[in-house]
């Protein structure tokens, strides 16, 4: 999955062309969570090389624990979790996004169906899309966005993840 706007686009390969340094402090959010229970988790994971953070997800039936991969450049972003064709069940991928903008996704080069939880302003998911392997049509947040969480498709039903919900990381 990979981020698609089409001026966004422009500055993205002008700023991967350019190799500028990474901007993980820049693309962090003012959000935060607890620390993980299973601190003996590797902290980079094995098939991207990213850092990966604790995120929980308070819904109606619960709270649920997920460890994330953490996007924060913009070309990770731009990677997202193409050519993937595995991730575990409590497993994801996180796209902060600072400043907060209407983001919109893309399935290009994404082999996994996947669940696209834009997170809005204050912490509660604002929508989930569905994204199906392959496809390039745009999957866009309902309103300004501080992060998009993906997960495997099917997976925030499952759990009764629903718009309204809090996402901390």
């Amino acid at each position: 999955m990979r981020l698609k706007h089409p001026l966004a686009a422009l500055a993205l390969l002008a700023a991967v062309a350019c190799s500028q340094g990474p901007q993980e402090a820049a693309a962090t959010p003012p959000v935060s969570a607890a620390p993980s229970a299973d601190a003996a988790a590797p902290s980079v994971h094995p098939d991207s090389g990213l850092r990966v953070i604790p995120l929980t997800v308070r819904s109606a039936g619960g709270v649920h624990t997920f460890r994330v991969e953490l996007a924060g450049t913009s070309a990770e972003q731009a990677r997202g979790l193409m050519f993937r064709s595995r991730m575990g069940a409590d497993e994801g991928m996180i796209f902060p996004m600072n400043p907060p903008r209407v983001p919109s996704f893309w399935m290009h080069n994404t082999v996994l169906p996947l669940d696209i939880v834009f997170i809005g302003e204050d912490g509660r998911i604002l929508n989930i899309a569905h994204g199906k392997p392959y496809d390039e049509s745009l999957l866009s947040a309902a309103g300004f966005a501080i992060g998009v969480l993906e997960l495997n498709a099917g997976r925030a039903a499952e759990l009764g993840i629903v718009p309204g919900d809090v996402v901390q990381w």
